[in-house]
C-alpha cells in the first residue's frame, strides 16, 4: 500500500534508537522526509546514516526533553507536517521512593517535551488544512503498573493532550492520536526485564516468559513487540488513509489492555 507520504516532512523525537528510530525510517522508506533528534552526535550520525540509505533525512542534534532543546527543534526544522511525540523514559521504583524530584522529571521528559512541540506545530496544521500528531503513550496509560506508578501517570497525561487537541481539529484535515504500544524489544527493556525478574542469569528467553507470567499477564500474545511492528501502525495513522481516526487511543499492546478498559 502506498501511504501518499512523499512529500511530507516528519519530526520523530527521541528517534536514534528504539520505537522512534523504527517509526523515522519507515517515515523515510514511506517518502517523508525524516526528522530525527538526540542527545549524543555519535549516535545521531549512525541512526541518520542509516536511515539515509532508504530515504531523506535531517538530523538535529538537541534534548527534546528541556525547553533549549526544543527550541534547537524548533528553529532547525520550523515546520512539520507530522510530529510524533516518541521521548520518554521509564523506571521501576516502589511507589513509597518516588521522590517529587523523581514525579518532576518524569513529568517534565515523558509529557511537556511533547506539549511543547505540539504547542508550536499545531497552530500552523488547521492553517494548511492537514496535519498529523501522534503521541506515543503505553498501555501502561490504562493498565498502570504497580512497579512504576509515575511512569504510567505520564501516560495517561499524554492521552489527555492528544484528545484534548482533537477536539480542536473538528472539520479539518488534522489529527491528533495516540497509539499504546505494549512491552516493545529494544535494549532498555531487556534491561528493565532483568531488574524486575527473580532469575536474573536465566537465559533472555526465559527471562521474557517470567516477565509476561508474573509481570503482564493479561498479554494475549506472550511476547515482545517489535518496534517495527509499532512503527507500521503509527505510519498507517500519519497517512491519508489515516484520515478518519482522530481522537483515539490505538491499542497495540498485545491484549494486555482489557476489553471494557
Amino acid at each position: 500500500m502506498d501511504l501518499q507520504l512523499k512529500g511530507k516532512t516528519a519530526l520523530v523525537t527521541g528517534s536514534t534508537a528504539g520505537i522512534g528510530f523504527a517509526i523515522a525510517e519507515r517515515m523515510a522508506a514511506e517518502g517523508a522526509t525524516a526528522i530525527i533528534s538526540g542527545r549524543n552526535q555519535d549516535k545521531l550520525d549512525a541512526a541518520a546514516e542509516r536511515i539515509a540509505k532508504i530515504g531523506s533525512v535531517k538530523a538535529i542534534l538537541a534534548d527534546a526533553a528541556t525547553a533549549e532543546g526544543a527550541a534547537t527543534l524548533i528553529d532547525a526544522a520550523p515546520d512539520a507536517d507530522i510530529l510524533v511525540n516518541n521521548l520518554g523514559i521509564y523506571e521501576a521504583k516502589p511507589f513509597a521512593e518516588i521522590s517529587d524530584a523523581d514525579w518532576h522529571h518524569m513529568f517534565e521528559v515523558n509529557v511537556i517535551s511533547g506539549a511543547r512541540l505540539a504547542r508550536h506545530y499545531f497552530p500552523r496544521m488547521p492553517a494548511k488544512d492537514w496535519g498529523r500528531i501522534v503521541f506515543i503513550a503505553s498501555e501502561s496509560a490504562l493498565v498502570v503498573p504497580g512497579e512504576m506508578i509515575h511512569y504510567g501517570m505520564t501516560k495517561t497525561a499524554q492521552l489527555a493532550i492528544a484528545r484534548g487537541l482533537a477536539e480542536q481539529t473538528r472539520g479539518t484535515g488534522v489529527t491528533v492520536n495516540s497509539v499504546l504500544p505494549g512491552p516493545t524489544r529494544s535494549e532498555g527493556i531487556v534491561d528493565f526485564i532483568r531488574s524486575v525478574v527473580d532469575n536474573k542469569d536465566a537465559p533472555e528467553a526465559d527471562r521474557e516468559a517470567e516477565f509476561f507470567r508474573e509481570y503482564r499477564p493479561l498479554s494475549l500474545i506472550r511476547r515482545l513487540i517489535e518496534a517495527d511492528e509499532i512503527a507500521a501502525q503509527v505510519a498507517l495513522l500519519s497517512s491519508p488513509w489515516g484520515a478518519i481516526t482522530n481522537g483515539a487511543a490505538i491499542r497495540v499492546e498485545g491484549g494486555i489492555i482489557p476489553t471494557i478498559a
